[in-house]
């Protein structure tokens, strides 16, 4: 009896495989722009379980961290997907003539947060342009922070470099600080010992798609039955971490960067559920991996407005919808 399944299991692999036309066990990989970690984990569970080698992908991830730059190892050849940050990113490829797209977006919201002191007047999103400092990274001075002062009236001059560590947060009472829901809060929580006010940039309007898959132009086009097998193995091997068993996930997650803890992972996946990171928005009819024209027109627009980006763009070069929007994964859901 177990020979029997053993067969039927495998035969069903390869009929997975050739309805996506994969020659099976084609070896593939994915690079991820940080250190392994929760934020990561639909990756890993589609590894962990086979949902990958069921339409004919071996895929490797590989980590990146902060001295590694992923996006030229795409350029090169060297990597087949890479998971992008925002649309933003994909915008300025377009802009620079570089040829990749995004095929699919794994978070409907970018997980950015600005966080405040609890009782200290800064306890509603329409307080927080008062703050006496605003603890924000380059990147973030020049992107979100530009979209805040141009739709709300934050001060740009009141901003201060966030270098990573939450000291200078924890010191001034009356100061706001960037970071990620999943993550900053956390820490936080534990070196403070109070749980920050937190304020979700995309429920005020920042409406970018985040933790995209990256393609090449010429991978899209000589290998779409790839493309289409990882980005819906993606799609499923997010249902089951979020709703399913990740064990088996979460130690290749501790395996590849030893310095997480199960506490942190537990605390990411919460943070990701609550505040709809991955599963809301066009997902929730579209499946995860979902994108929309109009939703990328929009953040678009608002980043010409903040004067972020110039016009004239033609944001429909930065991706595709050729391979998302078709529901897979939606009976996994729990």
């Amino acid at each position: 009896m177990n020979g029997n399944l053993a067969k039927i299991s495998v035969a069903l692999a390869a009929l997975a495989a050739s309805a996506y036309g994969a020659v099976a066990a084609e070896k593939v990989t994915f690079m991820t722009n940080w250190l392994a970690q929760a934020e990561h984990g639909g990756y890993y569970q589609a590894v962990a379980d086979g949902t990958y080698a069921a339409c004919g992908l071996e895929v490797t991830i590989q980590q990146g961290g902060p001295q590694v730059s992923g996006r030229p190892l795409l350029l090169a050849g060297k990597i087949d997907f890479y998971m992008g940050g925002n649309l933003q990113q994909a915008f300025d490829a377009v802009a620079q003539n570089i040829p990749l797209r995004v095929v699919a977006a794994s978070f409907q919201k970018e997980p950015q947060v600005v966080m405040s002191h609890p009782g200290q007047g800064l306890d509603t999103w329409e307080e927080l342009p008062k703050a006496e400092q605003y603890i924000i990274g380059d990147e973030g001075a020049q992107s979100f922070l530009l979209w805040m002062a141009t739709e709300y009236g934050f001060d740009v001059s009141r901003r201060v470099p966030y270098t990573f560590n939450p000291a200078p947060f924890l010191a001034n009472k009356k100061s706001i600080q960037q970071g990620y829901v999943t993550s900053e809060p956390f820490a936080i929580e534990r070196e403070g010992g109070f749980v920050p006010n937190q304020f979700l940039l995309a429920d005020y309007g920042y409406n970018t798609y985040a933790t995209t898959i990256e393609a090449m132009q010429k991978t899209i086009d000589e290998r779409p039955e790839v493309v289409q097998c990882f980005v819906d193995g993606s799609a499923k091997g997010w249902y089951s971490y979020l709703y399913g068993d990740n064990k088996a996930a979460n130690e290749m997650i501790k395996k590849d960067n030893p310095d997480i803890t199960d506490e942190q992972i537990a605390f990411s996946i919460a943070q990701m559920k609550k505040f709809g990171i991955v599963d809301s928005g066009d997902a929730e009819k579209l499946g995860i991996g979902a994108m929309t024209d109009e939703h990328i027109q929009s953040f678009y627009d608002k980043m010409v407005k903040a004067k972020v980006l110039p016009e004239g763009i033609d944001i429909k070069k930065s991706y595709t919808l050729q391979f998302v929007n078709k529901g897979v994964g939606l009976d996994l859901k729990q």
